[in-house]
């Protein structure tokens, strides 16, 4: 199994990576490598996990100019991709189309022993991917649905193609378990069994919103989407500090009510009920995980007094933060 990138050219090799190195004879039969990019394409990173089955890969950089890079591989994989930030397009004689992603948007690609051209713009990128194996992913994938059915056809075939015609959004919660994986600090054996119950959750939501016939298109601009999500990343970046709609609005360069109005559409929940909610599921990594007591979480979460941040938390989660220490 081996994938190579190359430059424009072609006439160097950017990265050759052999995915058959991990096994069992590795901690916990799982392997992680760090790539760093350097100028003159920009500055940044890539990060992959592999282990049996599963490769995740993921990374960001700010880029001087435009990349293009050329690929190959010998192996079938069925991609569950996620574009966090920026936008790219990839090209290949097996694809009837040109596949192209902008921010916060994911799909479903199946691909077999490939070769084409991948085109990022000059801009801030960041991109979060998941590489199955088709024996793999068949084990989750349903037969109830057209939809599913013809996906399957498609690997059974050996042809490329896509899950959905047109990409979908990442939602919050895909956001939340990109967030568990890349920021994972297990070790071995425990890592590897995290990332795979992970792995399948993600994948869960994704067939599940593939298979959604009775969602409604979004209404917003691609603007306004890029400006609701800025909005989303400033939130869970200052969550201990205090905002205005307003004033979140104009850190967005919108108005309240498009921001009322979007917040509700692509996160099913109003702006301040987000906040809240992120902060109570802070609140129970930092009680369990980080061992803070009740007066150092209120604290950290912004709150004056300790009773408001208990009567917050049980509001959420049907308990005392106090009964969740016990």
């Amino acid at each position: 199994m081996t994938l190579r990138l190359y430059d424009s050219d072609i006439s160097s090799l950017f990265l050759e990576r052999d995915y058959a190195v991990a096994s069992a004879s590795s901690e916990g039969g799982i392997q992680e490598y760090t790539t760093r990019i350097g100028n003159p394409i920009g500055e940044g990173y890539y990060h992959e996990i592999y282990f049996e089955g599963v490769h995740i890969g993921f990374g960001n950089a700010l880029l001087s100019n435009k990349v293009l890079l050329y690929f190959e591989s010998d192996f079938e994989t069925v991609e569950m991709h996620f574009a966090l930030k920026g936008s790219s397009t990839a090209t290949s004689d097996q694809f009837q189309r040109q596949i192209g992603f902008h921010a916060h948007q994911q799909n479903m690609i199946y691909a077999n022993k490939l070769r084409g051209k991948m085109q990022w713009e000059n801009e801030a990128i960041q991109l979060f991917e998941i590489n199955l194996s088709p024996v793999f992913f068949k084990r989750f994938l349903p037969d109830d649905s057209k939809l599913f059915s013809d996906f399957r056809k498609i690997i059974d075939c050996g042809n490329a193609g896509c899950l959905n015609t047109n990409n979908k959004l990442i939602t919050h919660q895909m956001y939340q378990i990109i967030d568990d994986i890349m920021n994972c600090q297990r070790k071995g054996f425990f890592k590897r069994m995290y990332l795979e119950a992970k792995v399948i959750e993600l994948l869960l939501l994704q067939l599940e919103q593939s298979n959604d016939r009775n969602s409604a298109p979004v209404s917003l601009s691609k603007e306004n989407i890029d400006k609701i999500y800025a909005v989303r990343d400033f939130i869970l970046d200052n969550i201990n500090t205090a905002s205005s709609l307003i004033e979140l609005a104009h850190r967005a360069g919108t108005n309240e009510f498009t921001l009322k109005k979007g917040f509700k559409e692509l996160f099913g929940t109003t702006v301040f009920g987000f906040w809240s909610d992120t902060k109570m599921e802070q609140a129970k990594v930092m009680l369990t995980e980080q061992d803070m007591n009740i007066t150092e979480v209120s604290k950290g979460l912004g709150y004056k007094n300790p009773r408001h941040f208990s009567a917050a938390f049980k509001r959420k989660h049907g308990f005392l933060p106090s009964q969740l220490k016990k």
